[in-house]
């Protein structure tokens, strides 16, 4: 667990300071939790939802091995669950060959989800309509 004011880089070497989100990674007993991959799942994290860190307060991931057996497949997962503030909790879940494949799926699709809420609080009656380009009630 982290709650860091550390500065990280974006993949485009931007620098990412300002307030930070709580990141928690979790892992079952199938998936080897090292200092090295909490690191990496927290800085991917990081840097995919920065635009989200002031209105986040946490951010978990919890990386699993469905079948332990060892088997090639989509047998890895990654759920997340997002705590935007002041809303209910955004939780997300992606299947994949490997642990990396698992929480990028899954930071993804949360990525997208997080875009939607954002736009939908931002956009609401009285904005720009596809038909006029403005609003009907500005005349």
């Amino acid at each position: 667990m982290s709650v860091a004011q550390a500065v990280l880089q974006d993949p485009r070497g931007r620098t990412l300071e300002g307030p930070r989100m709580q990141v928690e990674i979790s892992t079952d007993n199938n998936v080897p939790g090292s200092a090295e991959l909490n690191r990496w799942a927290e800085e991917e994290l990081r840097a995919a939802l920065s635009r989200f860190s002031d209105h986040l307060i946490r951010l978990e991931a919890h990386l699993s091995d469905e079948v332990a057996s060892g088997a090639a497949g989509v047998d890895r997962r990654c759920v997340l669950e997002a705590r935007p503030e002041g809303k209910p909790a955004v939780v997300v879940t992606h299947f994949a060959g490997s642990v990396d494949e698992a929480l990028r799926g899954a930071t993804r699709k949360l990525a997208g989800i997080l875009d939607r809420q954002h736009d939908q609080a931002a956009h609401h009656k009285g904005g720009d309509t596809v038909r006029y380009g403005r609003s009907a009630n500005q005349g």
